[in-house]
C-alpha cells in the first residue's frame, strides 16, 4: 500500500522492537489499520535474533521506516533514536507485542488539537486474553496525585506532542530502563506540562513473561521507589532523620512499618499536609491522600504483620482513640484471636 503522508506528518509511530516474531504481525496491522492514515511509521529493530525482521520487511506500505540497529544497545537507546528521527506533530508510542485499536490515532489527534494546552495523552485499555478493563484517571490534577502512588500513564496507549521533547534535557532516562515512562511523566509533570488520559479503551495491552519488565522486576521496584521520592521531595518538607525514615517506609508501601513508627508517622502526617503550600497538587486530593496513608500505616502494623503476640492487640488499644482510620469490628476480633494465639504467616 503506497499512501500520501504530508512532508511533516501529523503523527511519527515510535515502535521499538527486540524479538518480537510472534506478536510483531498483530502489531503492525494494527497500526496499518488506523482510520487516521497521516503517519510515519518508525520501527526500530535492537538487533532482533529470530524472525521479526524479516516479518517487518514482508509489508510494502511506505510509512513503514525499518531501522536495523547492528548491536543491541537496549529499549532506551531505541526510544531515544526514534525521538531523534520522528518528523510528527504528534509522536504515538507503541510496542512490539500490543494492539492499538482502529479508531485511536484519530481520538488522540482530534483530542491534542482541541487542547492545545495538553501535552501527553493516553488512554484506558484491556489486558489481551482477559475482559479486565484499566481504568486511569482522567485529568492531570487527578493523575499528578495519582503519582503519589505510581505510574498512571500506559506509555503504548499515549501520543504526545513531538516539541515536548526539547523541554527536557534527557528524554528517556537510561538509567530508569523498566519504568523510562513513569519517570518521563513525573519529570514533565513537575515542569509544568499537563497530562490526560482519555476515558475509553484504545489500545489492548499483552502480557508475557519475556517482557523486560518481567526479567527485571527487582530493578524495576527500586526504580520506581526512586521516582516517587522525586515526586514527594518536590514538596516544601523539612524532614528529621526519623521522619525520612519512616516516609521511606510508607512510599515503600508501608513494608517495614512497625508499631514504634506510627508516633513519628503522625508527625510526619501533619508535616506532609502543611507541606502543599504552593499548591503543587490539587489541595482537597493532596489532603485526602495524605490522610488515607494512615490507612496504609495501621494495617501494616495490625492486619498484615508476620507474626502477632498478645501486645500486637494492646498496642492497638493503646493508639486506637488518636486514629481517623480504625480497625473494622471484625477486623478487630481477627486482630484479638491472631495475638493470644501468637499467629504466624506460613513462609
Amino acid at each position: 500500500m503506497n499512501l500520501i503522508v504530508s512532508a511533516v506528518p501529523t503523527v511519527t509511530v515510535l515502535m521499538p522492537v527486540y524479538n518480537c516474531e510472534l506478536y510483531i504481525k498483530e502489531a503492525i496491522d494494527s497500526i496499518l489499520s488506523q482510520t487516521f492514515s497521516d503517519f510515519e511509521f518508525l520501527i526500530i529493530d535492537d538487533a532482533s535474533a529470530d524472525g521479526t525482521v524479516s516479518i517487518i520487511k514482508s509489508y510494502i506500505d511506505s510509512r513503514i521506516k525499518l531501522i536495523e540497529k547492528p548491536l543491541n544497545t537496549g529499549l532506551i537507546n531505541s526510544l531515544n533514536l526514534g525521538l531523534q528521527m520522528a518528523k510528527g506533530i504528534y509522536i504515538a508510542r507503541m510496542d512490539g507485542d500490543d494492539i492499538s485499536l482502529p479508531n485511536r490515532f484519530a481520538k488522540q489527534v482530534a483530542f491534542l488539537d482541541a487542547n492545545q494546552d495538553i501535552t501527553v495523552c493516553g488512554s484506558w485499555y484491556t489486558v489481551i486474553g482477559t475482559d479486565t478493563i484499566i481504568q486511569l484517571p482522567e485529568h492531570h490534577d487527578a493523575i499528578k496525585l495519582a503519582f503519589l502512588k505510581g505510574n498512571c500513564m500506559a506509555h503504548s496507549s499515549i501520543m504526545m506532542r513531538n516539541q515536548s521533547k526539547d523541554a527536557l534535557p534527557i528524554v528517556y532516562d537510561s538509567s530508569k530502563e523498566t519504568v523510562e515512562d513513569f519517570d518521563l511523566w513525573v519529570r514533565l509533570a513537575l515542569q509544568g506540562s499537563l497530562l490526560h488520559n482519555l476515558q475509553e479503551v484504545l489500545f489492548q495491552y499483552r502480557m508475557h513473561n519475556s517482557q523486560i519488565s518481567s526479567r527485571q522486576n527487582l530493578k524495576q521496584m527500586d526504580s520506581v521507589l526512586e521516582i516517587k521520592h522525586t515526586v514527594f521531595n518536590s514538596l516544601e518538607l523539612n524532614l528529621l532523620p526519623q521522619e525520612k525514615l519512616v516516609l521511606d517506609k510508607v512510599i515503600n508501601n508501608g513494608l517495614g512499618i512497625h508499631y514504634n513508627d506510627i508516633a513519628i508517622f503522625r508527625k510526619l502526617q501533619i508535616k506532609l499536609l502543611d507541606s502543599n503550600i504552593k499548591n503543587l497538587f490539587e489541595p482537597v486530593g493532596f489532603k485526602k491522600e495524605i490522610v488515607d496513608l494512615e490507612k496504609l500505616v495501621v494495617k501494616r502494623c495490625f492486619i498484615t504483620k508476620p507474626n502477632y503476640q498478645p501486645k500486637t492487640y494492646f498496642n492497638y488499644l493503646k493508639v486506637k482513640p488518636g486514629l481517623n482510620f480504625k480497625l473494622t469490628i471484625f477486623e478487630e476480633i481477627k486482630l484479638i484471636a491472631k495475638s493470644f494465639i501468637f499467629f504466624q504467616t506460613k513462609k
